[in-house]
């Protein structure tokens, strides 16, 4: 049963992996085969690029945002709405809906939103009496309204895990401690937070890879504009290597991201091993 699920993990990840390898030691536009070999210049450029690391800050800043405000969220509605009933099970349904919205479609729908001309900011802005403001072009204001987007299309994601996660906690728990007196507080801080520490531990690991992986919300938004500072990782690799045919330079960068997501992947494992032997 095994050789299907390796030829193809092989063709699909393994072998273009490796050619990313190979590529990013060549000056190469994609077209022909690659005979330019200028060795590791692609990675001293990647590292010399200001724009490279202010998309690595703004992942940097995704990541945060969807430790520390996306997850919180999604634990404190998870908490409220995971008992089963009607009423829960609409919450549930509504909560989820930005998930299962492609996120080509809800950056356009939130740039519609964010138009200082006709979107709801527009509309805002006119009933409080202030001067239109197209935050999607602020220099200062862009990435943060994309930071809003992120944690109101992912959050119901993590939702969902922690509701399955509290509906498996043992009610006879939940109940020894009310006959021993613990407040409502006291059963969510020292019963079901504890009990529901591996999918918190999991959800944690989503959102890193997640925030490594966000380029789809990106291009619609704003395309890596004003000035190319809501650049993350990936809409950096897209823009400068792909669009701009420098293949080489696109796969210097793939590279770097390959090893990233690999090390928070091991840490991730290392931290699960760590803790499943206490």
């Amino acid at each position: 049963m095994l050789p299907p699920a390796l030829i193809l993990f092989t063709l699909f990840v393994i072998w273009p992996l490796l050619n990313a390898g190979y590529y990013s030691f060549f000056d190469w536009n994609g077209y022909g085969s690659p005979e330019k070999f200028v060795g590791v210049s692609n990675y001293q450029r990647t590292f010399q690029h200001g724009i490279f690391w202010v998309s690595v800050k703004n992942t940097m800043i995704v990541l945060l945002v969807s430790l520390l405000i996306q997850m919180p969220i999604a634990l404190a509605l998870a908490l409220a709405i995971y008992k089963k009933t009607p009423t829960n099970a609409l919450f549930r349904l509504v909560f989820f809906l930005p998930f299962i919205l492609a996120e080509v479609a809800a950056g356009l729908i939130w740039s519609f939103a964010f138009d200082g001309d006709t979107g709801l900011v527009a509309n805002i802005t006119h009933a409080l009496g202030w001067e239109q403001f197209f935050i999607l072009a602020d220099r200062h204001y862009a990435f943060y309204a994309i930071c809003t987007v992120v944690v109101w299309k992912y959050f119901g994601f993590h939702m969902m895990i922690y509701i399955a996660a509290l509906q498996a906690v043992p009610g006879e728990l939940i109940e020894a401690a009310r006959i021993e007196g613990a407040k409502h507080w006291a059963v969510i801080r020292h019963v079901q937070i504890p009990f529901i520490r591996p999918a918190i531990v999991v959800s944690g690991f989503f959102a890193v890879i997640g925030s490594l992986q966000l380029f789809d919300i990106i291009i619609p938004l704003t395309n890596g504009g004003p000035s190319n500072l809501t650049h993350t990782v990936v809409s950096y690799l897209y823009t400068f290597g792909l669009t701009r045919l420098n293949i080489g330079y696109g796969s210097a960068v793939g590279v770097i991201l390959f090893v990233t997501a690999v090390a928070a992947a091991t840490l991730y494992q290392w931290q699960l091993n760590k803790a499943a032997a206490r």
